[in-house]
């Protein structure tokens, strides 16, 4: 589903008009007089005007307001998914096939589903309350949802079935392992939780008390990154559940962390916060050997919060999405800033494509764009949201996004591009 660009748009509305204009008919040739009409002549031409009765006028043809905007709604998605009750928080495919979604809500539930057809493939019930957390293990065979309230359940794809639960305090993140059946979860005590699925066998990484407010397990499967409401950021060692370094002070992060990120072989972790920086990690020395920022706007008093980071897996290049609607590129040798590409909303998440140079965004605005970092220009962009975007992901080939939105549903959108 290719938009067609504002170029070829106005070209188009200009060939209608023109077509439109040349099709019009002459209904009546009304011949003006050079004397003004009197009160005779009128009552003659409304005696031949035929009025109906008040209720029974035919207003067929006729148009509401909402109808008129119903048909100019712009929907370039393939599939919608409307199960969902209320805004759907969270949107995850599963690693193996990339052929199942799996989306969390605000109705306290969760959906395993097709993304070729949307059939509902397990309905995960029985949460507490608003479902933010839904993520496939590394072979797709578990699917882990978890809801604010702290209650996490993993279920079997296959069985269909609920294989295990635990409740933790108040949800912040939720993640598997990269390679084997374990689970790990940050919550609002600070704590960070391990767990083996399905056994149960558990491990705590307890911190200060202040919210673990983002997590991420690096490539080796040995360590995890954690970032804290606090502005401190942590490495730990899974195996022997100690700290191997400590980010915070002056080199550290001035808020709460909001997202992390780290490249292809966990040797750089990128952090975003509150406090409008993006920090770069060398996560083999704990040392901050990066950070970036951009000003936010003159009348803006509060800092520019960083909301979503990532790294490109095939050039040098890093993404840093603000909260006032900038998407900033910045080469990763130099740290110079490449590109600026503005939104007219802010946005809400960013991801690289695997194998390319593309980065995509999702908006306050309700839109899924899609950015060439080399250029810093936009590719494409697709609509059919009437609400935020409020999370979503890209299957490995880069020809599907699957969105996740506040008006309570689920998109599945074909990424076209000319370079295709």
């Amino acid at each position: 589903f290719a938009s067609l660009s504002p170029a070829n748009s106005m070209d188009n509305a200009e060939e209608n008009a023109v077509e439109l204009h040349g099709d019009e008919e002459i209904i009546e040739v009304i011949e003006l007089n050079d004397t003004e009409p009197g009160p005779d002549d009128l009552a003659d031409d409304l005696g031949d005007v035929d009025i109906d009765e008040p209720g029974n006028a035919d207003d067929e043809g006729w148009e509401t307001e909402d109808e008129m905007e119903a048909e100019t709604e712009q929907d370039d998605s393939e599939l919608t998914f409307s199960k969902h009750n209320g805004s759907v928080f969270c949107v995850s495919l599963d690693p193996a096939t990339n052929s199942m979604a799996v989306t969390g809500g605000e109705d306290d539930r969760a959906y395993v589903w097709r993304v070729s057809d949307g059939e509902v493939l397990l309905q995960c019930s029985g949460h507490k309350d608003s479902v933010t957390c839904a993520t496939f293990s590394h072979d797709s065979s578990l699917v882990a949802t978890g809801d604010m309230s702290g209650l996490i359940k993993v279920w079997s794809v296959e069985n269909k079935e609920e294989v295990w639960s635990f409740e933790v305090g108040d949800l912040e993140w939720l993640e598997w392992h990269p390679c084997a059946p374990v689970l790990l979860a940050g919550t609002d005590d600070g704590n960070v939780w391990m767990w083996k699925v399905p056994s149960g066998d558990c491990k705590t990484f307890q911190s200060s008390a202040c919210q673990a407010t983002t997590g991420k397990v690096l490539p080796d499967g040995k360590r995890t990154v954690v970032g804290y409401e606090d502005g401190t950021v942590r490495v730990w060692d899974l195996k022997q559940g100690n700290t191997i370094y400590v980010i915070k002070g002056q080199d550290g992060h001035q808020g709460a962390l909001t997202c992390l990120s780290c490249n292809k072989d966990g040797s750089l972790v990128l952090t975003g916060s509150v406090d409008g920086c993006a920090k770069l990690i060398n996560t083999a020395t704990g040392k901050v050997i990066g950070s970036f920022s951009v000003d936010a706007g003159k009348d803006d008093e509060e800092p520019n919060s960083v909301e979503s980071v990532g790294f490109c897996n095939t050039l040098p290049l890093i993404a840093v999405a603000y909260l006032e609607g900038t998407l900033a590129i910045y080469d990763l040798s130099t740290q110079i800033l490449r590109h600026r590409c503005q939104h007219e909303a802010g946005i809400v998440n960013l991801r690289w494509e695997e194998s390319s140079s593309v980065v995509s965004t999702c908006c306050l605005d309700g839109a899924l764009r899609l950015w060439d970092a080399r250029s810093g220009s936009m590719v494409s962009e697709y609509r059919g949201h009437t609400a935020e975007i409020l999370d979503f992901t890209i299957n490995r080939e880069a020809s599907v996004a699957v969105t996740a939105s506040g008006d309570n549903q689920a998109k599945v959108f074909c990424l076209q591009r000319p370079d295709r």
